[in-house]
């Protein structure tokens, strides 16, 4: 498999993973303030949601360059 097939099929399940987890949340750590031997900080919850354009989008990027990769020979 040459690189545009590879980098075809990490798009295309990108693509597929962003329409089955519509959005993802993550934990962000944050010193707050530190007094001497005291430290303070704060765990937030971030949630980001992926598009649906986006993630159609990749999919159709990611069999463009399946079918661009498979046509080239080397």
């Amino acid at each position: 498999m040459n690189t545009l097939r590879w980098i075809g099929v990490i798009v295309l399940v990108f693509g597929l993973l962003g329409l089955g987890y519509d959005s993802f949340s993550f934990t962000k750590a944050t010193r707050a303030a530190k007094i001497g031997p005291l430290e303070l900080s704060l765990q937030e919850k971030q949630t980001f949601s992926v598009p649906v354009w986006a993630s159609g989008a990749a999919i159709a990027i990611g069999l463009v360059l399946l079918v661009i990769g498979g046509g080239t020979k080397r």
